[in-house]
């Protein structure tokens, strides 16, 4: 089946949209034409290229995990967006947006996070480039990741605390968005993934794609699986653009505590009908999961999308499994994961050797970020 590489009207299929208020719709409809401009601007590509290089350290490598590889009986490919500058994938996008923010004249950036790897690169890059940044941030996720609040603060970012529903990211994201209704003329909307109103999902996709081109350039064949995790799902989008139109099987691995492919029902959250997880009657239920960045309760409308299509598979893990495969890559590999990226491994150390993944498969998996701001929550200093 073809798979859009634009969505048609802001849709992918029956997901996606833009479900605002009124008083957002010029101002969504204003970064797609600011976007659109930018992208198809030579000047602009180049300028954003060369702070990926210079700046945030890309190509990542593609680490061959020899012992895992062993152990497991497949090989084992590792995409390393733990290297980048800020320690996760975030980077990518966020120093496209934020380019687009000037080029829009915005002099703010607002931007809501969870794990708190978002909101570092948000306050990076609003620090490299003369902007002010301010990030929203649920209460619960700030006692988690008390780190990368004080990274976010050290680098000049105002951060407020969320204190309403589950003190998590979706409840950061609605204040988010709620703040930038207030302050369109000078703020830029920073999201830090694939869901949201058009362009959002269209927009970020785009940004990430960097890492499925690189790794695609980097394997000398078309592997069998590309794994990654999926909460709103940026890392595992921008993987599955550099495969998407090749045979490698995608597999996006969920939270089970946030599963909203897997256990979701359509609905609109955050202005794009996706798949979200529901209560009986019908509102948005709570998200459960020991990593931050997938404790929420939807997904990007391309990830809806693919699935429907078949195109892409989905997959759960549960939180013990997550602890036990930081632990194992760490031992075998000397790799420290951040428990988002462990979601990733812990299916494939499940699933190898196994019908789901036979002996001898080839994988690529991208870790999406490095473990240094998960070490309270493994030592059980937080829960």
């Amino acid at each position: 089946m073809a798979v859009m590489t634009e969505p048609r009207h802001g849709r992918f299929g029956d997901f996606g949209g833009r479900y605002v208020p009124e008083s957002l719709i010029p101002a969504c409809a204003a970064v797609e034409e600011a976007f659109r401009s930018a992208w198809s601007d030579p000047l602009f590509r180049a300028h954003l290229d060369g702070l990926l290089v210079s700046y945030a350290g890309r190509p990542t490598p593609l680490t061959p995990a020899l012992n895992l590889s062993t152990q497991l009986g497949i090989t084992l490919l590792l995409k390393r967006e733990d290297l980048a500058h800020t320690g996760s994938h975030k980077i990518n996008n966020v120093l496209g947006q934020a380019l687009l923010a000037g080029r829009m004249g915005k002099t703010r950036l607002i931007a809501e996070t969870g794990a708190g790897q978002h909101g570092v690169a948000v306050a990076t890059a609003a620090a490299l480039l003369g902007l002010r940044a301010t990030v929203y941030m649920g209460s619960r996720d700030i006692e988690r990741q008390q780190l990368n609040v004080f990274r976010m603060e050290l680098l000049g970012a105002e951060v407020i605390p969320v204190t309403s529903g589950s003190r998590t990211l979706k409840d950061a994201t609605n204040e988010a968005m709620r703040a930038w209704v207030a302050d369109t003329d000078d703020a830029h909307f920073l999201l830090g993934s694939v869901g949201g109103p058009h362009p959002y999902p269209w927009m970020v996709r785009e940004l990430q794609s960097v890492i499925g081109d690189e790794a695609r350039q980097q394997c000398d064949s078309v592997p069998d699986v590309v794994v990654a995790c999926v909460g709103g799902g940026s890392n595992a989008a921008g993987t599955f653009a550099g495969f998407v139109d090749t045979t490698a099987r995608l597999i996006g691995v969920e939270a089970a505590g946030g599963a909203a492919i897997t256990n979701g029902a359509p609905g609109v959250v955050h202005g794009s009908r996706s798949l979200v997880l529901q209560d009986a009657e019908g509102q948005i239920a709570e998200a459960e999961s020991i990593a931050a960045g997938l404790d929420y309760p939807g997904v990007g409308p391309e990830h809806a999308y693919l699935s429907s299509l078949g195109r892409a598979e989905y997959r759960t893990v549960g939180d013990a499994e997550v602890v036990e495969a930081i632990g194992r890559l760490a031992r075998a590999e000397g790799i420290i994961c951040a428990l988002e990226s462990a979601h990733a491994v812990a299916w494939v150390l499940r699933a190898a050797g196994t019908p789901d993944l036979p002996a001898g498969s080839r994988v690529v998996l991208t870790l999406s970020g490095r473990g240094d701001k998960d070490m309270a929550t493994l030592r059980g200093g937080v829960a």
